[in-house]
């Protein structure tokens, strides 16, 4: 009996995999336990952690120009039971420092929550539908990032259009359909509305509110609607998970041409003679991203752009968000050199923000340079922002990042 279950350890324990990582040359990607000889009963588990340590010279006087944050502590995990059935769970926590310490982890920052948890269904080899709160996304590649291999050292905010307004944290809780025909591949989602958004400013007259769930009732407001559609024109991306890559570090030929959308019916709501009118979101992009090596050398290029038309109703403007135009662009440079040792990025990213409600622009400049020590897995990240919207704030920040 001992030695049945010594075997049935070693077996277990000879089971963990991994998987193919961008540009690792010493881990392969997430932990993988298989179930069964085959691979199709499963548990695959992902953790990572990003520390950043910030200079910002346009601190208020009574503050310290040096910050440390934790950006992210996350842990995924999904699994199946046949190749036809997916769960996924995916929890963490995000930018703790000390504003959102407390002094048991007990206050509302320190909090762990859930950040994705859905449930999937294969159609076909290429067609699957779900459900659950999911980061299946519509409007372009960037409102659907992945945190794990960003280029630059964080996500353009403006490209995450709906964050705290109709979602929980970039997240819907809805259905969703994904797959591809072809080389065109697509998601789509229709969800429900957060009653509870950011946006909890009061209707007066001539302010638009997102606010049209809690003002108007599910009913009216309740419902939201996205799709993104890319089609590749070079190698073909994975479309199992939703969460799309920033740069492959030249380990695949990518060029696709992307376009997608969102829609809010009544999410908005202004006063029109005195009693809450209902307006609706929409928003739209359109983006293209490339991702090569230059040669035989390592070297590689990641570009990519994309323009975002945006409608939170009429004269819409609150904190990162405003009905108006965006044009966001980056590009990145890989040096030629052996992926077994330290490989360097430089980065430069520019974004032009055009609000309605003000004749002031929101452009901001991001120079930057990463320094992949095993690829993704192991990185630092420098990075000088710069920001002009009516006056100009900048700050230099470092990042360390582990994912295994």
């Amino acid at each position: 009996m001992k030695n049945k279950k010594l075997l049935q350890l070693v077996f277990f324990l000879s089971s963990f995999q991994f998987l193919v990582a961008q540009g690792s040359p010493d881990y392969n990607g997430g932990l993988k336990i298989k179930f069964d000889e085959d691979g199709k009963k499963y548990l695959r588990l992902i953790s990572w952690t990003q520390v950043q340590a910030t200079y910002n010279n346009d601190a208020p006087k009574t503050s310290s120009k040096t910050s440390v944050n934790l950006r992210r502590a996350r842990i995924m995990l999904f699994s199946q039971i046949t190749d036809k059935f997916l769960i996924l769970t995916h929890f963490g926590l995000n930018s703790l420092n000390t504003s959102t310490l407390s002094p048991t982890g007990n206050g509302d920052g320190s909090q762990i929550f859930v950040h994705d948890a859905w449930v999937q269904y294969r159609l076909s080899d290429t067609h699957a539908i779900g459900a659950g709160l999911h980061y299946f996304n519509g409007i372009s590649r960037l409102n659907n990032q992945s945190t794990l291999n960003m280029m630059t050292l964080d996500n353009n905010r403006q490209s995450w259009a709906t964050i705290g307004l109709s979602d929980q944290f970039a997240r819907h809780i809805g259905l969703f359909m994904k797959g591809n025909f072809g080389k065109l591949q697509y998601r789509i989602a229709v969800n429900d509305a957060i009653t509870n958004g950011l946006d909890t400013r009061v209707v007066t007259s001539g302010q638009t509110v997102y606010g049209g769930v809690n003002l108007l009732g599910t009913k009216d407001a309740g419902k939201t609607f996205a799709g993104y559609f890319e089609y590749s024109l070079l190698d073909q991306e994975s479309n199992f998970l939703p969460f799309k890559v920033g740069t492959y570090l030249g380990e695949k030929k990518v060029f696709n041409i992307g376009a997608g959308f969102f829609l809010h019916p009544n999410g908005a709501v202004k006063i029109e003679n005195g009693n809450p009118v209902g307006e609706d979101v929409s928003i739209f992009a359109i983006d293209a991203f490339y991702d090569s090596p230059l040669g035989d050398d390592r070297s590689a290029l990641t570009a990519y752009a994309t323009y975002q038309s945006n409608n939170y109703g009429e004269n819409y403007l609150y904190s990162a968000y405003g009905t108006g135009n965006m044009l966001y662009s980056h590009v990145g440079y890989v040096f030629a050199r052996d992926k077994t040792k330290t490989r360097f990025q430089p980065y430069l990213s520019y974004g032009s923000n055009s609000y309605d409600a003000t004749t002031n622009n929101r452009n901001i400049l991001g120079v930057g340079i990463n320094a992949f020590m095993s690829g993704h897995n192991s990185k630092l990240t420098l990075e000088y922002q710069n920001q002009d919207y009516g006056t100009s704030t900048s700050a230099v920040t470092l990042q360390a990042m582990i994912y295994l």
